[in-house]
């Protein structure tokens, strides 16, 4: 047996990256009529006019950002034959982005050299929102050809992270045309959210400028997931590495989960890399089955990490229960067990019936079992509650509070 901890050895990959979420294939597969109304919405800029502010928007997984970059790669491709049009496009996550002036910084650094950034605090609204015309005019201006049409794309993915107001940059960016804000580009916003119901909360004034045509993607459907699957799996993996049945069980997993292509290339992924682990070439069903069992397991610890401090001491609280073999519990003894992990943390507890609130919260989620128990006139209704998740899963995800709180004796052995 070898004495190195990492070495390479037998594997069903040929290039795994084709499966994460940056990766943008030379075609794209699913999304036909989506394509054809994108590109005739992007056609003015193919001839050197005002280009459209268009909104993209759709569930989670259903390909609008990766038709986004790959049409715009083809538009700054197919164009660059024109000298009399230079089109460019910037690409800015507004994930953690909640103001208009975080939004504007983003995008005057992103467009300026590494040594000629701009803090992130300390300077005006109007002083940052000028720096930031000022790099969108010169994104592409040449002054050696001062009649060519110079035209800017500005992808803002996650649109609905940001504010919205009849001040905010949203407003300023789509009507800097009209505005005559900038001197040398022509600008287009494109708009990409996951929020179906985000441009009816848009003022009608932000609305009619940032929201000039609209194109929604449809979830897709078991066949489209497949055609997805095969092209990026024919580049990601080696000849024969699947058997037959993975790509449609990846394909039924991410149908159910609403359409969504990404959550069928993770698993994708997933299946591979368990079949790599075991040193094999070839992935096979099985391998599928124990990357749902993965991905489920962190979307729980992902979930459970951005709930709410009570309701994360509530499944601490049945966590030790569980580990004491004293579950299902009935609402007194997880609450008496929350106040213990209160004194832990050093906080007050909140009322029973708060918690009886999270809980409830909790069911809702997936994270908590109830138990509507009726034992008649003796002895009465009432809930009992339990973990729905394996208890080194919900411990896992618990570990920062618990570093925090403090570890209970009955958990010692689960972290």
């Amino acid at each position: 047996m070898s004495d190195r901890l990492f070495e390479r050895g037998n594997t069903p990959f040929a290039d795994r990256d084709a499966l994460s979420d940056h990766y943008t294939p030379d075609d794209l597969v699913g999304r036909d009529a989506e394509i054809k109304q994108y590109t005739n919405y992007l056609e003015p800029a193919v001839w050197g006019e005002d280009p459209n502010n268009i909104f993209v928007y759709g569930k989670t997984g259903v390909g609008k950002t990766a038709t986004t970059r790959y049409l715009l790669d083809n538009l700054e491709r197919d164009t660059a034959e024109y000298d009399d049009t230079n089109i460019s496009s910037l690409h800015i996550n507004c994930d953690g982005l909640s103001t208009s002036y975080r939004v504007a910084i983003t995008i005057t650094n992103e467009l300026r050299e590494p040594h000629n950034q701009i803090s992130e605090s300390g300077h005006s609204t109007s002083e940052v929102y000028n720096r930031m015309w000022e790099a969108i005019d010169n994104l592409a201006y040449d002054p050696d050809k001062p009649d060519r049409t110079n035209i800017v794309l500005l992808v803002l993915d996650e649109v609905d992270h940001t504010e919205t107001g009849e001040d905010s940059i949203l407003y300023q960016l789509s009507r800097a045309g009209e505005n005559n804000t900038l001197e040398h580009a022509r600008i287009g916003v494109i708009g990409i959210s996951n929020d179906l119901t985000f441009a009816s909360s848009l003022s009608p004034k932000v609305e009619s400028s940032l929201c000039q045509k609209k194109l929604f993607f449809d979830t897709y459907d078991a066949n489209e997931l497949q055609e997805v699957l095969r092209q990026r799996a024919k580049i990601a993996f080696k000849d024969d590495a699947l058997r037959d049945g993975v790509i449609p069980h990846c394909a039924a997993y991410g149908r159910r989960q609403s359409g969504d292509a990404r959550e069928a290339l993770d698993l994708l992924r997933a299946a591979g890399d368990i079949a790599r682990n075991e040193g094999l070439e070839t992935v096979r069903e099985e391998h599928v089955e124990q990357g749902i069992d993965r991905v489920q397991r962190e979307e729980v610890i992902e979930g459970i990490r951005t709930l709410h401090e009570h309701s994360q001491y509530c499944i601490y609280a049945l966590a030790t229960l569980e580990a004491e073999g004293a579950t299902p519990s009935r609402t007194r003894g997880v609450y008496e067990r929350y106040e213990l992990v209160c004194q832990l943390a050093g906080v007050d507890s909140l009322t029973s019936r708060r918690v009886r609130d999270f809980l409830r919260e909790l069911s809702m989620l997936g994270a908590v079992e109830t138990h509507d128990q009726n034992k008649g006139k003796g002895g009465g209704q009432f809930y009992e509650f339990e973990l729905a998740h394996p208890l080194e899963t919900m411990v896992t995800a618990l570990d920062d509070m618990i570093e925090d709180v403090g570890m209970h004796s009955s958990i010692e052995e689960y972290t």
